[in-house]
Order: structure tokens, then sequence, then C-alpha cells
């Protein structure tokens, strides 16, 4: 018995990631028009950016291959970021499963959720910061652009511009989002599964509808948390040294201020648009691993 579970472990965050990488690379255009909405709507209160006229100006200005601007960035944060909230969850929920004699409840999905995305968002901020650099970088004034080269050309040089702990500057708001995406997605995906199953029993199409319900939830959590995530980590230094915000909690509230509640919620379509192909494509990716993998063997 204790020779199995170290390998299943293993498994479980080699699946996990594997399957955040393939979601990735399908939706990296979404996530860049995301980013752009939020930078559009950033100060102005009332801002609705058009998703479509943002997808139209970018492809006709600096063609299709700027929607995959980061993407190197974005591998890299699934292979830190999802393997590890992935995995985490998993491993979580067989011990709880072992624990519980099969059953685990609500309210442990959503702990191990929750404990899963912040230690995750911990180990993939490096890779998330290099992200929302790289993506809005043609947004700054043209003294202040970055022209990152790529995912390890970023990196090198935030450690040896600012310092090798501001890689993890914006690691509040990336915690607080990662606990908030991973409570509306990974307990609601198994306890909308176990709830359609008891009600409907099985049927085809039970894993797509669990992970449409899942990630409704996880954007209404997470969305206000990866809004000012993109501002915090997008900021430069103004003329006279100092940062846009201060804190994670300034940049909260003067966004409250300057744009309002539902300025929280811009690009909330998009996101959505987002979220819900990444989580589907994760999710099934995951179960479709195990399946392969947890085949008993003959």
């Amino acid at each position: 018995m204790s020779g199995d579970k170290k390998p299943s472990i293993i498994k479980n965050y080699i699946i996990g990631g594997a399957a955040g990488m393939i979601a990735t690379s399908v939706v990296q255009p979404i996530d860049f028009v995301k980013v752009q909405l939020q930078i559009k709507g950033e100060g102005v209160k009332g801002a609705r950016p058009n998703p479509f006229t943002i997808l139209k100006q970018t492809i006709s200005e600096f063609g299709v291959r700027r929607l995959y601007t980061g993407l190197d960035s974005a591998l890299l944060r699934q292979a830190t970021y999802t393997t590890t909230r992935m995995g985490t969850y998993k491993s979580l929920m067989d011990w709880g499963a072992e624990m519980n004699k099969g059953v685990v409840p609500a309210w442990q999905k959503g702990a191990y959720s929750l404990f899963a995305g912040g230690f995750a968002a911990l180990i993939g901020n490096p890779a998330d910061l290099a992200l929302i650099r790289m993506q809005s970088d043609h947004t700054l004034p043209e003294a202040q652009r970055r022209h990152y080269t790529g995912v390890v050309n970023a990196l090198s040089r935030i450690i040896k511009e600012e310092g090798f702990f501001s890689m993890w500057r914006g690691s509040t708001p990336t915690i607080y989002r990662a606990m908030a995406i991973n409570f509306g997605m990974l307990g609601p995906y198994d306890q909308a599964k176990e709830m359609l199953t008891k009600n409907f029993g099985e049927f085809n199409g039970i894993r797509i509808a669990s992970s449409f319900i899942a990630a409704f939830f996880a954007c209404v959590f997470s969305l206000p948390f990866d809004n000012v995530k993109t501002k915090f980590q997008r900021m430069a230094k103004k003329p006279d040294g100092t940062y846009p915000y201060k804190s994670f909690m300034d940049c909260f509230m003067r966004s409250l201020r300057n744009e309002g509640f539902l300025g929280y919620y811009v690009g909330f379509s998009t996101y959505v648009v987002r979220i819900a192909p990444h989580a589907i494509i994760t999710l099934l990716s995951v179960d479709f691993l195990n399946s392969i993998f947890n085949k008993p063997k003959k």
C-alpha cells in the first residue's frame, strides 16, 4: 500500500499540469483580449470596452501572432501554478475520500480548493507577472515599455532591475484570485457531478454541465481580484519614482472609488468566455488522463 501512494501523488501533479497546459494553449487569445479590456477600463467609471473591437484592432495593427503574446509565460505558469493547484487538490481529495470512507463533504471540498489555490499562486506568481507585463507592454508609453523578448528574458530582467522578490509583486491579489477561482471551480465541479448524478443519474455531458456550473461561480468570485491583479502587476514607476498603487488594498479601494463596483467586472463576458473553456478543457483533460493512467491492470 505505502509503495503505491507516492507514485499516485506524483501522477496527480503531472496530470494536473498537462491538463492546464492543454487548456491554456487553446484559450490564450481570449486571455490576451481580457487583459486589454481591463487595461482600457482602468480609472474610467462606466467603461465598457468592446472585446470584438479590441480583437479586430489587434489583428489589424499587429497580426494574429500578437494574440499569443506571452504564451511561453502562460505555459510556464500552467507548469507551476496549475500543476500545483490541481495536483494538491486531487491529492487532498484522495486523502479526504480515504478518511471519510469515500464521500468528501462539501465544506472539505471548499477548504481543499482554497488551500490548493493559495499555495499554487505563490508558486506560479513569477510566471504570471511576466505574462501580464508581456501582454500589456504595448499599452505603456514608449519610454516605459520593457520590450521583453520572452519569459526567460522577462524573469531575468525583473530580478536584475527590480530585485529577486519583485517576482512576487502582486502576489496578494494573485493569491486571493486563485483562492476565489478554485473555490468556485474545483469543489463545485465535484459537488455538481455528485448532485447531478444523484438527481438525474449518469448521462452524457454530465462533466461538461458540471464544468459550466463551476466556471460561472469561479468567474463571479474571482474577476474582481483578477482585475486588481492585472492593474497591480502591469504598473510602472511614475516620473517621480513612485508606483501608481501602494498596495493591493490601495488598488482595490481606488478602483472602487474611480470606476465603481461594476468596474471590477469590466470584461466579464470575455472573462467567462476565457474561463469556461479553460475550466472545461482542464477538468475534462484531468478526468480523461486519470481514466487512462488509473486503469486497473489486468
